[in-house]
């Protein structure tokens, strides 16, 4: 029987994984809309957003698709969308899948890569329906005196994702219904419903739940979902507040429109010989413009421009190959020309020896193994510390939070949720050295604790550790003041006074709240030219800028009287005497002061450096020995 070690990992090209988590994890997102169409659903109601106008809850979630297919032309142009509605009598054409979906079911929208085309028809949809408040329920009949088994539903969301969605893609199915309880007093419906669940969770599918509640009808999810949605689902969704308009929906998706991807899956060495397998996600990153593409008119169409870097011989205009470039740094006493051919030839070593004088050259995987120090993708516990030696300056990058997993090595996330729970106990930190991805450097981490923070109906931040790179000596540098000037009690206390009055609420700021205004304004741009609409600057919304009129009501008094007391202290006015770097004085004189000079006769009291830059400027020469009044 062979060990423990060759039996316990799954065969699996470890190149491949470890070079490019990303497309283990889905490069692409597939979001498949699942939308209940009974009679709630279409019964009509006022619309908050227009006036007399009438909406219902299956125009809120259609708009909401719309909403996020015209985000995703953005954010994620190569992702898929697909809509699927449930509980209608209109039938589905089945010629663009190979399954034929369950009865009761209509595919409006096949899952398809992002186009402009798609979402129009969807606008054009929607326009029509606010305008004939009926079009909906006539376009997609209701069914009437039963509802359709949620066993099937799932199983055509299984079939729609297995035709239409990509293999390496993450897939999840956005739930929206206001039927708490869809099969009353069916225990069969039930346990059916529950396990063709399970069977679309092991494909691979997530199942997100959007739940629609009214005053008059609140959703309650013990009816029948309590049973049948997977209890990491229940705490994620049920503790939301009930969604009774479009804005709620997209608020809600709006956490939920990006799936989690990792960035790193590695091997995590606590010891010899004992390996666990962990993934790394960033919790932090910059979000930015999307990157633009090159485009060639051909007259009739334009076609996309594909960019790509080659090398050339000059002296025989051939292309060369990457593998036969060199690197070599811009040191050394001798030029390129000076270097042998045949320098360096049958060596094997890392470090090919150089004769002297001469400039030396490495080849792409000696450089790697240079950046790399010959170490493997990987994490190693090298020992543990005390909480408290952590500073606070220590934390120079953003960190990035592992957890196990499981796939590669079974076992691991036991092992990992005892040293979890042995570090947090004894209040320690490890020390590890990390290399997530090749062909990058290997850096001193802190690996923090974190517990699972518990709420009441479901849980806030999840267990794990926190991989914290650390600094070195390099990297720190010293403040330049050690004290500032500090203000008196009397200023303080007059800064406090409209301080609280301008405290955000609850005490912290809500990042998902705030979009970046640049970035939103650039993809408004973005979103009106892709569907040909007209972009009214005047009517983009910045939700960063600052409430001057709320801020003056409140506090503006207490502000000018803090300033008045800040003008009349002493500390405020002082300027402190900055120490740059030396800047050579301007010395230069203009032609009108020279002539001024020479006409009362004063030119022997200009300094020599500036009687030479005039004369520099004027191309005459600077040298020899005259007399100034010459």
């Amino acid at each position: 029987m062979p060990p423990f070690d060759d039996w316990n990992i799954i065969d699996e090209e470890e190149e491949q994984e470890l070079q490019d988590a990303a497309f283990f994890e889905g490069k692409r997102d597939v979001i498949l809309f699942c939308i209940d169409c009974s009679e709630s659903m279409h019964e009509l109601r006022d619309d908050p957003n227009y006036e007399d106008v009438k909406t219902s809850h299956l125009l809120t979630a259609l708009e909401a698709a719309m909403q996020i297919q015209k985000k995703k032309v953005i954010v994620g142009p190569n992702d898929s969308v697909g809509i699927v509605l449930f509980n209608t009598t209109r039938s589905s054409e089945t010629k663009n899948h190979a399954t034929e979906i369950k009865k009761n079911s209509f595919v409006y929208q096949p899952i398809t890569i992002i186009s402009a085309p798609a979402i129009q028809e969807l606008i054009q949809l929607l326009d029509a329906a606010r305008e004939d408040p009926d079009l909906l329920k006539s376009t997609f009949p209701p069914l009437k005196g039963k509802k359709m088994p949620m066993g099937d539903v799932f199983t055509s969301c299984n079939w729609v994702l297995r035709d239409g969605a990509p293999k390496t893609a993450s897939k999840r199915v956005f739930l929206i219904t206001d039927d708490d309880n869809p099969h009353p007093g069916s225990k069969q419906l039930v346990t059916s419903a529950r396990t063709t669940l399970l069977d679309l969770t092991q494909s691979g599918v997530q199942i997100e739940p959007f739940f629609i509640a009214t005053p008059e009808k609140p959703f309650e999810p013990s009816k029948f979902y309590s049973f049948v949605l997977l209890p990491n689902i229940l705490v994620s969704f049920l503790n939301l507040y009930p969604i009774t308009r479009i804005d709620d929906l997209l608020s809600q998706m709006r956490f939920h429109e990006v799936p989690k991807r990792a960035m790193f899956s590695i091997p995590f060495q606590l010891a010899d010989g004992f390996v666990i397998s962990i993934k790394g996600y960033g919790l932090v990153t910059e979000q930015r413009k999307g990157t633009y593409k090159y485009f060639v008119d051909l007259g009739d169409r334009m076609e996309v421009a594909n960019s790509r870097t080659v090398y050339v011989d000059e002296d025989q205009q051939a292309e060369v190959d990457k593998t036969e470039m060199l690197y070599g740094m811009a040191l050394g006493g001798a030029s390129v020309e000076d270097v042998s051919d045949d320098e360096g030839e049958g060596v094997d070593t890392v470090c090919r020896a150089v004769l002297s004088g001469k400039r030396p050259f490495y080849t792409a995987d000696e450089i790697k193994s240079f950046r790399t120090l010959d170490l493997e993708p990987g994490i190693k516990l090298l020992g543990f510390k005390d909480r408290t030696e952590l500073a606070f300056e220590d934390n120079v990058k953003h960190s990035v939070f592992i957890y196990p997993d499981e796939l590669k090595y079974s076992g691991s996330k036991r092992t990992f949720a005892a040293l979890l729970r042995k570090m947090i106990e004894k209040k320690k930190i490890g020390l590890v050295l990390a290399l997530t991805r090749r062909n990058t450097a290997p850096v001193f981490c802190a690996m923090l604790p974190q517990a699972e923070s518990g709420e009441e109906g479901g849980w806030n931040d999840p267990a794990g550790f926190h991989i914290i790179p650390l600094p070195f000596a390099d990297d720190i540098r010293a403040a330049p003041l050690d004290q500032a000037f500090r203000a008196p009690d009397e200023l303080k206390d007059a800064a406090r006074v409209w301080i609280d009055k301008l405290c955000v609420k609850d005490g912290a700021y809500p990042p998902d709240s705030y979009p970046n205004p640049a970035l939103a304004y650039h993809n408004a741009q973005l979103q009106a030219s892709a569907f040909r609409e007209e972009f009214d600057p005047e009517a983009f919304e910045d939700l960063t800028r600052p409430k001057y009129d709320m801020i003056h009501k409140r506090a503006g008094n207490l502000m000018k009287e803090w300033k008045r007391g800040l003008l009349t202290d002493e500390s405020a006015n002082i300027v402190p005497v900055t120490t740059g770097s030396k800047r050579k004085a301007d010395v230069s004189v203009d032609e009108a002061e020279i002539r001024s000079k020479h006409e009362v006769g004063a030119l022997a009291k200009l300094r020599v450096d500036q009687l030479k830059d005039f004369l520099k400027s004027k191309s005459q020469p600077v040298s020899g020995k005259k007399d100034r009044a010459n």
